[in-house]
């Protein structure tokens, strides 16, 4: 991507994040309609979330720890003058196995107006869904929270199958929004 189309996809994205703003929140059935996510993986599974809520990628640093925090809380940080808590997805998300190598990032967000630090795997890339390339969430029996799933992507890979054939790949489309201000997080009030 050229440096004058990059710039333009920079500055639709900030119009559009100031738009969201001034109204106080992205449309519920915005994920439903398509749109641009950030996708990311936590243990095996691949997640999208709404680009409009990601401020910036970071690498993961350790964070000063704070007593008697939820497992999930790994702590805060200071960025640029804002403490900002850290969330790990894999842990709140209940993955197998949760490690911190050179690929573990923290997706910063910008949820409800306060700035948030989400630990994943891994960051993939942005992908542009159409309304037909998301399908509806699954209905799961009651043990299960599915709340914070609002459908899954399908994507038509060329030539990625183990036999060199297109294959497909699924998203999670996750409501990180929804999820980082639930009352069990503690967050946002």
């Amino acid at each position: 991507m050229d440096m004058i189309a990059e710039a333009s996809h920079v500055a639709r994205h900030e119009a559009v994040r100031a738009a969201v703003a001034a109204g106080g929140g992205a449309d519920p059935s915005r994920t439903a309609q398509g749109g641009e996510f950030l996708t990311f993986r936590l243990g095996a599974e691949e997640y999208g979330i709404d680009i409009l809520r990601v401020q910036e990628i970071r690498s993961y640093e350790q964070p000063t720890r704070i007593a008697n925090a939820p497992g999930f809380i790994k702590g805060v940080v200071n960025l640029r003058g804002v403490i900002v808590p850290i969330i790990d997805l894999r842990v709140k998300l209940g993955c197998d196995s949760v490690e911190y190598n050179t690929f573990t990032v923290v997706v910063v967000l910008n949820v409800k107006g306060r700035v948030v630090g989400a630990v994943v795997d891994s960051v993939s890339d942005v992908l542009e869904l159409t309304r037909e390339q998301i399908k509806p969430a699954p209905e799961l029996n009651s043990s299960v929270d599915a709340s914070y799933i609002t459908g899954i992507g399908a994507v038509k890979t060329t030539g990625q199958g183990a036999d060199g054939k297109d294959a497909e790949r699924m998203l999670i489309l996750m409501d990180i929004e929804g999820l980082m201000s639930s009352a069990d997080m503690g967050l946002i009030s």
